[in-house]
C-alpha cells in the first residue's frame, strides 16, 4: 500500500514538474512573442505611477494579453522599479518584453504633446503639436507668433502638463543675434546670455526641459558646430584657398545665404572657390547686407548703389577675399559644400526664377542669364 502511495506521489510530482516547466516555457514565449496591438499607441506613464497601473492601462488598450504576466516579466527582469515618467510610442505588435524596455529605459518622450519653438531667418513661431501614433505624423494644434500674437490658452495649458516636450528648431542661416533675441522670448528657459560669435551655432533641433538655461543651450549649439566643422575640415578637399577652419566657416555662411536649394550648395561654393583661386572679388550681396545690419534683423529692402560701393569690411564688391567673420550660422550641408565644392569652372551665377540659379563660366553667358532673369522679374511685376 505504502509502495503504491509513494509511486502515485512520485507520478504526481513528475507530472507537476513537467506542467510547471511547460507553464514557464509558455510564459517566456508569451512574454517575448509579438503582442496583440493592431496599430501603434501612445502610452502615458504619469510621474509617481507604478507597474500595476501601467500594465492595466496596456491591457485596456489591448497592447498586452495579460497584465499579470507583463508584471511578472518586468519583475523577473528586475525592471519593476525602473519606470520613467513620460509618453512613449508603442509600435504595432510590440512584445511585452519590448514594451517593458520602452517604459523603463528613460530618455525623451517619443509621443504625446510637443511645443516647438522655431527660430527662422525671417520670423519666429511657436507651434503646439501632437503625434498621431497611427500615422507617425504630428498634428498641429495651435501656432502663433510669440512677438505679435496673444499667447493662446492651448499653449498655456500644455506647458503646465508634466509630459509635454519642448523643442527648439534653429533654421540654417539665422544670425547669432537673432538666436539670442528669440531665446529671450521663450518662457520655459531661464537666465541671460551674451551674443556668441557669428557662425558658432549649429542649426539643428534641440530638446530642452523647463528651467534649462539659455547659456547651457548656447553651449550645446556651439559644441555641435565645433564638431561639425572639425569633421568637415578633416575631410576637406585638397588645394582649397582656405587657410583655416575659421575661413571655411566664413565661406560656408556665404553659401548658406546665397541659396536655399540644398543640391546647389556645392556649385555655389565652387563659384566662390574659383573666384578666390583667381583673385576675383566675391561680389556677393549677403555680405554687404550683413555689413549694414550687423546681423540684427532683416534689411527688408533692396541694396542701394551707394551701399554696393561703400567701403566696409563686409562689402565683397570692394574688399579682396573673404569678409572678417561669418555672416550667419551655416548648417552642416553648407560647411561640407565649402570644404568639398563641386569641380566646376563657374565664376558667375544669378537667380533663374525657380528658386535656384543659373551658373556661367564666361561673362557673356552670365549676361544672357541675367537678361533672362530680368525678363522673368518684369513678367511677374505685370501679373
Amino acid at each position: 500500500m505504502w509502495r503504491n502511495i509513494a509511486s502515485n506521489a512520485m507520478t504526481f510530482l513528475v507530472v507537476g514538474v513537467f506542467l510547471f516547466g511547460g507553464l514557464i516555457i509558455w510564459a517566456q514565449k508569451e512574454y517575448t512573442s509579438a503582442g496583440p496591438l493592431a496599430q501603434p499607441i501612445c502610452v502615458e506613464v504619469p510621474r509617481g505611477t507604478n507597474m500595476t497601473r501601467v500594465s492595466e492601462n496596456l491591457a485596456e488598450q489591448n497592447a498586452v494579453s495579460s497584465a499579470a504576466l507583463f508584471r511578472m516579466g518586468a519583475d523577473y527582469a528586475k525592471k519593476t522599479q525602473d519606470l520613467k515618467a513620460g509618453s512613449y510610442l508603442v509600435p504595432e505588435g510590440a512584445s511585452m518584453s519590448e514594451i517593458v524596455d520602452i517604459v523603463t529605459r528613460g530618455g525623451a518622450s517619443t509621443c504625446g504633446t510637443e511645443v516647438v519653438y522655431r527660430i527662422g531667418v525671417n520670423a519666429a513661431s511657436v507651434e503646439v503639436r501632437e503625434l498621431d501614433p497611427a500615422t507617425g505624423r504630428y498634428v498641429e494644434l495651435v501656432k502663433f507668433d510669440p512677438e505679435a500674437d496673444e499667447v493662446p490658452a492651448e499653449y498655456t495649458a500644455v506647458k503646465a502638463e508634466g509630459d509635454t516636450r519642448f523643442r527648439i528648431l534653429l533654421a540654417e542661416g539665422v544670425t547669432s543675434w537673432q538666436v539670442v533675441n528669440e531665446l529671450g522670448q521663450i518662457d520655459v528657459l531661464e537666465g541671460t546670455v551674451d551674443v556668441p560669435a557669428e557662425g558658432s551655432l549649429a542649426p539643428d533641433s534641440y530638446e530642452v526641459t523647463v528651467g534649462a538655461t539659455r547659456a547651457s543651450l548656447i553651449e550645446r549649439m556651439q559644441s555641435s558646430q565645433e564638431r561639425i566643422l572639425a569633421e568637415a575640415w578633416a575631410n576637406r578637399a585638397d588645394n582649397l584657398p582656405l587657410n583655416s577652419p575659421e575661413e571655411a566657416l566664413i565661406l560656408a555662411s556665404i553659401v548658406e545665404k546665397e541659396t536655399g536649394v540644398s543640391s546647389e550648395r556645392p556649385q555655389v561654393a565652387s563659384v566662390f572657390i574659383n573666384r578666390l583661386n583667381t583673385g576675383m572679388r566675391l561680389q556677393t550681396d549677403p555680405t554687404v547686407i550683413y555689413g549694414i545690419t550687423k546681423g540684427e534683423g532683416v534689411l527688408g529692402r533692396g541694396l542701394r548703389q551707394s551701399e554696393l560701393r561703400g567701403a566696409t569690411p563686409y562689402n565683397t564688391y570692394v574688399i579682396e577675399g573673404l569678409p572678417p567673420t561669418p555672416i550667419a550660422n551655416p548648417g552642416r550641408a553648407s560647411i561640407e559644400a565649402a570644404l568639398n565644392p563641386a569641380e566646376t569652372d563657374y565664376i558667375f551665377f544669378v537667380a533663374d526664377g525657380t528658386g535656384g540659379h543659373s551658373f556661367a563660366v564666361t561673362l557673356d553667358e552670365h549676361n544672357r542669364n541675367v537678361a533672362r532673369w530680368r525678363e522673368i522679374e518684369a513678367e511677374r511685376a505685370n501679373q
